[in-house]
């Protein structure tokens, strides 16, 4: 195996994973919704729990994961303030989320597509990880 492609894959499952954090960390100040907070808490969990799996995978090849920019923190804040500006309905936030979900899907999916010959154990987070991502969207519908 290249141990290069899997250390890639995990670098994007935690950018992924760290701008999903950031992301819901940004909305719920705005979220009034008490049902669609919990709702973004968990999810939060959820990535969470991501990250520590890649991290654990991280640790077994002796590396650890690149650190999400802060021009991507910054560049994820903005986005969320100015979607925010006017609309900060449990409607929107649903949406905002529910779209954000859609690009890990896309991009995780890549990942799998473009790389089989990844181990099994990075497989099966990235697996997981568009399962968890696709729930999310489940869950989010709701609010619309």
């Amino acid at each position: 195996m290249d141990e290069n492609i899997n250390l890639t894959i995990l670098n994007e499952i935690n950018k992924a994973a760290k701008m999903g954090m950031d992301s819901i960390s940004y909305v719920l100040d705005k979220t009034e919704d008490e049902n669609l907070r919990d709702n973004l808490s968990a999810q939060y969990s959820g990535y969470d729990d991501i990250s520590n799996r890649v991290n654990t995978e991280f640790e077994r090849y002796g590396e650890i994961p690149d650190d999400n920019s802060i021009k991507n923190k910054v560049m994820t804040w903005a986005g969320v303030q100015m979607n925010t500006m006017n609309d900060r309905s449990s409607s929107h936030i649903a949406e905002i989320m529910i779209q954000g979900n859609s690009m890990g899907i896309v991009e995780a999916q890549k990942l799998i597509n473009h790389n089989p010959k990844a181990e099994n154990q990075i497989k099966n987070i990235l697996h997981d990880f568009v399962t968890f991502q696709q729930s999310n969207i489940e869950k989010m519908k709701k609010f619309l």
